[in-house]
């Protein structure tokens, strides 16, 4: 047996392995895949879609929620409890859905504080793809790094994407914490980081998004950097662009918060905002929103910004295309990105961009924008100010970040480096 009780598989079953041309039959497999926020979801969505215009099969084994694709692309839908459902979060199961030991399992682990669906999702692809492995010539984990992807791994080409290291969202949520009960909470919700890494340590390819990414995750998961194919993630430059025709509303900044956590660092825009405030009458318009009563909220009341921020909550695409286009300013004040896609996608709109130097934003946003250091508040007013002042200056670099978006990260380029590597993987499999 395998661990974790997963059945082991006979190495020697394997794919014939396809010619070096031929188009691929690629099967993605994504635990949670959010279609709106959240880069994985948005990973899968505009991958699957780029491979397929290379002219490969492409089918997703998918947990939920759905994740909305493209007509021409089959979905198999793995379901669970979605213990995680905005519209119905932490749900109490009803009696009979218990009686399946994988729900249970589930719901025992959610009420304990702990996080399932990358064990359970691994678990429940195994079981549907083991008698139907010769369906597909390479599998595409998304980052789920589970034992049932290591099974499978041992008779199929497997790579895994891994878009930054978890163990940095683990570090910044604990230290935020005051409480030691509370950090005992988020230890425990991140239990699944050891799972993770053990199964990482044993596929033969990762891919990642930044050269930043592949350094951390080497460290933290204590892998040899040879491992590691750099692809940096695309822009949906046809969602995103520019929109010359709506005015920028002077003093207008905007950041996008899909997922209120201390790793995103607008705790920190908030204090720069309420420096600048002080000189000029500035607005926030942040993309998503907060907890309720949660610290963010809290924070604004301490700091007398009611009237200064405003949350949009969920918007269509077209929405958040239009909202960077009335902004002077885009900011980005995370602690921490494995690629930066809130960059890329402003970038791309021709907005001028604020970026901290957390992780790969570096690497985004290049000579096209303003860097600070993450977690200085003070660094990020004085840049939000300069631009503001300087509109010559902005629109230079709104310039610039368009240029920088269209030359280096379109998704046609990440599956065409995407492809590169599966084919490395089946050729090398045993």
């Amino acid at each position: 047996m395998s661990p974790v009780g997963i059945p082991a598989v006979n190495p020697a079953i394997a794919n014939t392995s396809p010619a070096p041309d031929r188009p691929l039959r690629i099967g993605l497999l994504s635990y949670r895949s959010n279609p709106h926020c959240g880069g994985q979801g948005i990973y899968l969505r505009h991958l699957s879609r780029a491979l397929r215009d290379l002219g490969h099969r492409v089918e997703v084994i998918s947990g939920p929620p759905d994740p909305q694709l493209d007509q021409d692309i089959p979905v198999h839908r793995l379901d669970s409890l979605d213990l995680y459902d905005p519209a119905d979060p932490f749900r109490v199961p009803r009696s009979h859905e218990l009686r399946d030991p994988a729900n249970f399992y589930e719901w025992l682990n959610v009420s304990t504080m702990g996080f399932p669906e990358p064990f359970l999702f691994g678990a429940k692809a195994f079981y549907f793809l083991k008698s139907q492995v010769r369906r597909f010539d390479v599998l595409h984990d998304n980052q789920s790094l589970s034992y049932g992807v290591w099974a499978l791994s041992r008779r199929i080409p497997t790579l895994v994407t891994i878009h930054h290291p978890i163990t940095r969202d683990r570090a910044i949520a604990v230290q935020a914490e005051n409480r030691f009960l509370k950090k005992l909470k988020q230890l425990r919700w991140y239990s699944f980081i050891g799972m993770q890494k053990r199964v990482a340590r044993q596929l033969a390819c990762i891919l990642t998004v930044s050269a930043c990414a592949r350094r951390d995750i080497c460290r933290d998961f204590q892998m040899p950097p040879e491992r590691f194919r750099i692809v940096p993630n695309g822009i949906d430059t046809g969602r995103f662009y520019p929109r010359p025709e709506i005015p920028r509303v002077p003093e207008r900044i905007i950041t996008t918060n899909s997922a209120d956590t201390p790793l995103k660092g607008l705790a920190y825009l908030l204090q720069a905002v309420a420096v600048v405030r002080r000189r000029r009458p500035v607005q926030l318009v942040v993309v998503g929103q907060p907890k309720r009563n949660g610290r963010i909220v809290r924070l604004i009341r301490e700091l007398e910004l009611g009237e200064t921020v405003q949350f949009t909550g969920r918007i269509s695409s077209a929405e958040f295309v239009r909202q960077y286009a009335r902004a002077s300013v885009a900011v980005v004040s995370s602690l921490y990105e494995g690629f930066g896609l809130p960059a890329g996608e402003a970038m791309a709109c021709g907005v001028p961009v604020i970026s901290t130097t957390g992780g790969a934003l570096p690497e985004v946003v290049g000579d096209a924008g303003l860097l600070v250091p993450p977690g200085n508040h003070r660094a990020l007013a004085a840049a939000i100010s300069e631009l503001l002042e300087n509109p010559s200056r902005a629109a230079d670099l709104g310039r610039a970040g368009y240029k920088r978006v269209q030359k280096r990260f379109t998704w046609q380029r990440a599956a065409e480096k995407t492809v590169a590597a599966y084919r490395e993987v089946i050729r090398d499999h045993g």
